[in-house]
């Protein structure tokens, strides 16, 4: 089976203290060694304002993980547990290798049509505009008979 890439998310309350939140991670981190996953990122983002209002809590406690693994029972696994957890409010996980995959497969897609596309010239630059003739000066107009006025 492949490897997969997923990022889990998960905020804690704001009020919880240090050691609790450091047990919840302990707990992410002990059920991806026992199915054999790799933890590859690790951040504490800290104490951030949420967009709305979880659990009646404005903030909350960011900590994330970048986790690569074959077992998909393990992602089940993870949140299961975090749903049990009483201090997490919200968890997040999501599967990464697709969205990769997908756009490797769009830039070789790109490069083949650019490949396929006959280049372009470079632009030969234009030839300097003659310069304008000189404005020549126009005769009198003869007027017209009947546009002239009677003679008295």
């Amino acid at each position: 089976m492949e490897e997969r890439l997923y990022d889990l998310i998960f905020i804690v309350r704001p009020a919880t203290p240090e050691d609790e939140v450091k047990k919840v991670e302990h707990t992410v981190e002990h059920a991806c060694s026992d199915k054999g996953a790799k933890i590859e990122k690790t951040e504490h983002w800290g104490t951030r304002k949420l967009a709305y209002k979880v659990a009646k809590h404005r903030e909350g406690i960011y900590v994330y993980y970048q986790i690569r693994t074959s077992h998909n029972d393990l992602i089940v696994e993870l949140e299961r547990r975090l749903k049990v957890q009483d201090n997490v409010i919200k968890y997040l996980t999501i599967r990464l290798d697709e969205d990769l995959k997908r756009q490797k497969k769009l830039t070789a897609i790109r490069d083949k049509r650019a490949a396929r596309r006959p280049k372009r010239p470079a632009p030969t630059p234009a030839p300097a505009p003659a310069p304008a003739p000189a404005p020549v000066a126009a005769a009198p107009a003869p007027s017209h008979p009947a546009e002239q006025p009677p003679a008295s």
